[in-house]
């Protein structure tokens, strides 16, 4: 969950005074969504506030991906009502993808919203603003229609994260057919964004301070192919390595069927690609992965990760799976335990199923109860604790490159990242004694673990 940490004073005499709140909920592609409506608002001459409890007018960009998400997002819609019962807040508007995916059920679910914008509307987010702020209509205004047909364009953003780091969004909606999934409906299909408009962006964020960039997408190695090239993320990366000021190029969402030679080549030759690998398999079951609708196979993900092993030695490789997909036996669970403890997997996020209302999966025969979805789920991360403490303990004696997130305290540690800790899913560096600015590299030696935490200190 974020909160906008950042104000600004208005600059256009129609909204002169009205304060408006923003709660950004969800993943990355829906914090870029935030940035982008963030901006808006604030050129349109709105007084941005970080009290969310008490605005004129509150804002909530929500997530619809999976249970929890709806879950959390409508314990913050229901939390908004309750202070515009109070009189605390005047109005609520209702965006992102809980909103796209429900429609005006959400109005039935939560009464006392005052405006549903879909996908296709977030650029009309100050308009939006605008009209509700001089008018007292008693229906709720509604901007739902279908998931936009083109990428999104994100230039132009008020960023929530510090300036030093920022995501990249190279593409918008999925076209796989992940039988679990809900994102296809959501946000539509797979759209590319044209690499003009990305280089832009990135010579935005650049410009404004960033040394970090995170790529982002559904499925950030079919970069392109929509738009029928070949090797489009590769590509990519080759324009952004000219781009001066840019230290750090992260890749997120990497597809493992679609991650082949040339991006791993890529990868291990270009300096500012870091050697972090985020590929989500889901499982390692051939029977649940063709249930799933994967392009997977367990032979080609064994062999994946040898290549990458052995290719980019100091490789860190981040996965997702899901527990208790319907069908998954005693014996494909303890396949997926075997599976990880061969693996040894740097950071691992495990989900329990969720028969998503709209999916096949949810209509599958051999649906497991509940209780052991998440159990399995809790086995996993138990089982992958000692893994990852065990992996990152190689890097105990050895100097890295830390990029500063956060200047010293009154005790004299900052906090920092190096390669490996992609920001807000993994670990963090406590730098002793640091007194480099956010944003800074220091070279560092390691000198213990703590958790998934690191301890160093700043090299003489």
């Amino acid at each position: 969950m974020k909160k906008l940490s950042y104000k600004q004073k208005s600059s256009a005499a129609e909204p002169a005074g009205t304060t408006v709140g923003f709660l950004a909920l969800g993943c990355p592609k829906n914090i870029v969504d935030s940035e982008t409506m963030l901006a808006r608002i604030g050129l349109a001459g709105f007084i941005l506030t970080d009290d969310i409890d008490r605005p004129d007018i509150l804002v909530i960009n929500t997530c619809g991906f999976i249970a929890p998400a709806k879950d959390e997002a409508l314990a913050a819609i229901r939390k908004a009502i309750a202070q515009k019962k109070k009189g605390l807040i005047k109005k609520l508007i209702v965006t992102g993808c809980l909103t796209q995916r429900l429609g005006e059920e959400l109005l039935a679910l939560a009464p006392g919203i005052d405006a549903l914008i879909g996908l296709a509307g977030r650029d009309s987010i100050d308009a939006v603003i605008k009209e509700l702020s001089s008018s007292d209509q008693s229906r709720p205004a509604m901007l739902l229609a279908p998931a936009p047909q083109g990428p999104p364009d994100d230039r132009n953003r008020l960023l929530i994260n510090p300036p030093h780091w920022a995501y990249l969004r190279i593409s918008d909606g999925c076209s796989r057919k992940c039988s679990f999934c809900t994102i296809p409906f959501i946000r539509g299909k797979f759209k590319s964004k044209p690499m003009d408009i990305i280089l832009d962006e990135a010579k935005q964020l650049t410009d404004n301070g960033a040394v970090e960039l995170s790529i982002i997408a559904q499925d950030s190695n079919f970069y392109g192919q929509d738009l029928g090239q070949k090797d489009g993320l590769v590509k990519l990366i080759e324009q952004l390595d000219k781009i001066p000021s840019l230290k750090w190029i992260r890749l997120m969402y990497l597809y493992p069927a679609g991650i082949d030679d040339a991006l791993i080549e890529t990868i291990a030759q270009n300096p500012k690609v870091l050697h972090y690998i985020d590929m989500p398999i889901q499982h390692i079951s051939n029977q649940i992965l063709k249930a799933m609708h994967r392009n997977d196979t367990k032979r080609n993900t064994l062999g994946l990760i040898e290549k990458l092993r052995t290719r980019i030695p100091d490789a860190v490789l981040r996965t997702t799976v899901i527990t208790g997909f319907p069908g998954e036996t005693a014996a494909h669970f303890q396949e997926l335990l075997d599976f990880l403890g061969w693996a040894k997997f740097d950071a691992l996020g495990c989900f329990p199923f969720y028969p998503e209302p709209g999916t096949e999966a949810a209509l599958m025969s051999g649906q497991l109860p509940e209780s052991v979805r998440k159990r399995r789920a809790q086995f996993v991360m138990k089982t992958q604790q000692p893994i990852a403490f065990a992996q990152i303990e190689r890097f105990v004696g050895k100097n890295i490159a830390v990029l500063v997130d956060r200047r010293a305290d009154s005790s004299g540690n900052a906090l920092g990242r190096f390669y490996g800790q992609a920001p807000h899913i993994d670990g963090v560096c406590t730098i002793k004694n640091c007194t480099a600015p956010a944003g800074a590299f220091v070279n560092a030696v390691v000198t213990a673990r703590q958790g998934y935490d690191l301890l160093v200190e700043q090299a003489k």
